[in-house]
């Protein structure tokens, strides 16, 4: 029983990141494809859209959606910087 459950949480391991690939194909993503694509929680992502924190669109008012190529920028947007580079400024 055990051996089966561990298999069945691989394949849904497998599965979540087969999603994530084909998300990364997408260029506008709705609110839980986000959630998906970002890593974050539903619950974190909704507080961000609703703090104005994160880009998105809303048309209508009702449904969220998210261009993929800002969202990447977004996720992007503070770069630390390693060791290496701070000690050669």
């Amino acid at each position: 029983m055990d051996f089966i459950l561990k298999s069945l949480h691989k394949q849904e391991q497998q599965l979540d990141e087969l999603k994530a690939m084909l998300l990364g194909q997408k260029t506008v993503l709705t609110f839980d494809e986000a959630a998906i694509y970002t890593g974050f929680s539903k619950s974190h992502l909704y507080k961000l859209t609703s703090l104005g924190d994160i880009p998105h669109s809303k048309p209508k008012g009702k449904m969220i959606f998210f261009n993929k190529e800002e969202l990447d920028q977004w996720l992007l947007n503070n770069p630390i910087k390693i060791t290496e580079a701070i000690q050669s400024e």
